[in-house]
């Protein structure tokens, strides 16, 4: 899929924003990997990389600090839209994400705003089901072990 643009679309607040200074650094079916700079910048966090599993339905990134020190994984479930006559990407964030720091402690966070969206009806019985699969899925690889090979996509644009 060749793609000129990409969108973070957010549920919660509800906005859509084009990610015009992320650069892709590859794209083939199901993954895009993404070099990024914070959106906005604070003193904790500088820039990233991102391995979207577009077919997985989840993203995960490593975010840095200014020094270039890995602060953690940061992973999102997600939902994606390709919009062949503009060539755009639309990757929702479905809210729960998962959290994997350096020393290997796991946080799951954000699932009150599922239930949240869910009342103010900006998230769908069967998009939730998608969500808690995805994010599923993704407990069970993380679990498993295999955040290296799913980190792996990354690693040859890291400096």
């Amino acid at each position: 899929m060749n793609i000129s643009a990409l969108y973070r679309k957010r549920l919660i607040p509800e906005e859509c924003v084009r990610l015009k200074d992320d650069v892709i650094l590859r794209n083939e079916p199901g993954l895009l990997v993404t070099s990024w700079k914070a959106l906005k910048p604070r003193p904790d966090l500088s820039h990233g990389f991102s391995c979207y599993y577009l077919d997985r339905g989840f993203k995960i990134s490593r975010f840095y600090a200014a020094d270039g020190a890995l602060l953690y994984h940061y992973c999102d479930i997600i939902s994606s839209e390709y919009d062949p006559a503009s060539a755009s990407l639309t990757v929702t964030d479905l809210l729960a994400d998962v959290i994997i720091y350096p020393d290997g402690f796991v946080k799951v966070v954000d699932l009150e705003e599922m239930a949240d969206a869910l009342e103010a009806g900006v998230l769908d019985i069967p998009l939730l089901r998608t969500a808690l699969r995805s994010l599923s899925r993704l407990l069970q690889e993380i679990y498993a072990g295999n955040l290296p090979a799913l980190s792996r996509p990354m690693d040859s644009f890291l400096p």
